[in-house]
């Protein structure tokens, strides 16, 4: 028996709730919270069942970008909840996404970041809180533009500290203090 998908306004709430409060609300990324509120997060439901179909739509919403003034969509989450839920295929699937980039001549504009429910870095127990920093209600391709990260790192001294940061958060929060924030 399969699964059912919940609609896209479903998804698109439930990584909105995902962003309000543990992107934003455990300040994991300082960034995230300007654009949010001046609603210039593009939400995109890809319906996608297999990785071709999703590297389709990922160029496509890559160009739109590109093309899209900043004032308007400065990043874009694109949400796949039918294709690349395992992990490793997910993580396999960045090196698709950074050649697409590359294809494009879009690598030095656009860049892609990385979230799943089940993310995990390198080197890490599967279990280690500090995964969580990366876990997204749904597999999701953030698309970012280099602009902009470099405006934030600008205003945001000690960027570089902010993986550090996240980690001690994540480890003063706990697990029971992560299951939590979802109730």
């Amino acid at each position: 028996m399969s699964q059912q998908t919940p609609d896209h306004d479903t998804i698109i709430a439930a990584t909105q709730k995902w962003l309000e409060k543990a992107v934003i609300g455990l300040n994991l990324c300082p960034f995230a919270k300007a654009v949010h509120i001046k609603n210039q997060i593009r939400y995109v439901v890809c319906d996608a069942t297999t990785p071709e179909a999703l590297l389709e739509l990922l160029m496509d919403e890559l160009q739109l970008l590109s093309d899209t003034d900043p004032a308007k969509v400065d990043t874009t989450l694109i949400i796949h909840p039918n294709v690349l839920q395992d992990f490793e295929d997910y993580n396999e699937f960045l090196d698709v996404a950074d050649a697409a980039l590359e294809d494009m001549q879009l690598d030095g504009e656009l860049q892609v970041a990385s979230f799943h429910p089940d993310y995990q870095f390198a080197d890490t127990d599967k279990n280690d809180i500090g995964n969580y920093t990366n876990r997204s209600p749904y597999p999701t391709l953030h698309l970012l533009r280099e602009d902009s990260i470099d405006r934030a790192v600008e205003a945001f001294p000690e960027a570089e500290a902010i993986f550090e940061k996240n980690i001690e958060t994540m480890e003063k929060l706990g697990h029971d203090g992560w299951d939590n924030l979802w109730k």
